[in-house]
C-alpha cells in the first residue's frame, strides 16, 4: 500500500519539489486495485498538489471522510467536478451535518442529499470495508481516561434543531495484514489512543504504526500519556500530521523518532 500525502500544514522540503501546504489535510492511498482518496482538505491545495504529481481524479475509485469539519471537507467542491458519477463514498453518517461556530459554518458545504447526485453514500456509524484490506472505523468509544469525548465550541444540526457538537462522527481508516494493522487519521477528535485501542481491539492485532493528525498542541500530561501509550504498544512508525504542533512532534520524538511529513510525502505500508 502507498500513502501520497496531498494536502497538509506542512510540505515537502527537500528541493526541487516544490507543494503547497495549508491548515487541512488529504492522502490518496493505492493498493494496486483501488485509489482511495482520504479527506481533501481546506481548499483545491489537495488538487493542485495532485496535479503536480501526475495524479488524476478521475481514476479515484473511492472517498472516505474522517470528519465534516472545513480542514477535511472543503475541498469537495473542487473535487466533486473531477470525479466519475457514481463514485463510492465511505463516512458517518453525522459526517455532512451542518456545523456552527457561533453564525460561521465550519462543516462541509454539502448535505448528504446534495453529495447523492455526484456519489454512492456509505453512511455508517460501524465499521466499513472498503477495499478487502481497508476499513473505516466509525464511531470510536473512548477507552482511555485520558481521551474524554469533549465538547466542541461548536453546534452541529441536521436540518432540526442545533445540539452541542462532540464530534461523534470523527474515525479512521485501518490497514490490515496478516500480522498487524496501520492507522490512517484525519484529526483524532476522539482521541489517537482510543482510536489505536479500538482498532487493536476490533482486528485482534497489534498496532504497527500511525499517520494522521492527532489533534494535540500542548506538552502536557495528555502528550506524556499518548507517549507512553505508543511505547507501551510497540507503535513505532510515527508520522504525526496535520494538526500536531512542533512542540508535541518534538516530546515524541525524544522517546520514539518520527517519520518526517508534509505534501508531497509518499510512504510505503508493506
Amino acid at each position: 500500500m502507498q500513502i501520497t500525502i496531498l494536502c497538509d500544514n506542512n510540505t515537502l522540503t527537500y528541493v526541487p519539489e516544490s507543494y503547497l501546504g495549508e491548515p487541512g489535510f488529504s492522502v490518496l492511498i493505492e493498493d494496486g486495485v483501488e485509489r482511495i482518496l482520504f479527506d481533501c482538505g481546506y481548499t483545491d491545495v489537495f488538487l493542485r498538489n495532485a496535479e503536480h504529481l501526475g495524479i488524476s481524479f478521475d481514476t479515484v475509485t473511492k472517498i472516505a471522510f474522517s470528519l465534516g469539519h472545513d480542514d477535511l471537507t472543503g475541498g469537495l467542491k473542487y473535487l466533486l467536478p473531477r470525479i466519475r458519477k457514481g463514485t463510492d463514498l465511505y463516512a458517518h453518517p453525522e459526517t455532512f451535518c451542518e456545523k456552527l461556530r457561533g453564525t460561521e459554518s465550519v462543516g462541509s458545504a454539502y448535505r448528504g442529499a446534495d453529495l447523492s447526485e455526484f456519489c454512492t453514500l456509505h453512511l455508517s456509524k460501524g465499521p466499513q470495508k472498503i477495499p478487502e484490506h481497508l476499513t473505516l472505523l466509525g464511531e470510536i468509544p473512548a477507552l482511555n481516561d485520558f481521551e474524554p469525548r469533549k465538547q466542541f465550541d461548536m453546534k452541529r444540526g441536521d436540518g432540526g434543531a442545533l445540539v452541542p457538537d462532540f464530534v461523534t462522527e470523527d474515525t479512521a481508516l485501518v490497514y490490515e495484514n496478516e500480522e498487524w494493522i496501520f492507522i490512517i487519521t484525519g484529526c483524532s477528535h476522539a482521541g489517537i489512543c482510543n482510536i489505536a485501542e479500538y482498532a487493536a481491539r476490533l482486528f485482534g492485532k497489534p498496532v504497527r504504526g500511525i499517520l494522521g493528525g492527532f489533534h494535540m498542541k500542548d506538552a502536557d500530561v495528555r502528550t506524556a500519556k499518548t507517549i507512553a501509550y505508543f511505547k507501551e504498544h510497540r507503535i513505532t512508525d510515527i508520522y504525526p500530521c496535520h494538526c500536531v504542533s512542533f512542540a508535541v512532534k518534538a516530546a515524541i520524538d525524544r522517546v520514539l523518532p518520527i517519520h518526517e511529513c508534509g505534501a508531497g510525502v509518499k510512504i510505503v505500508v508493506e
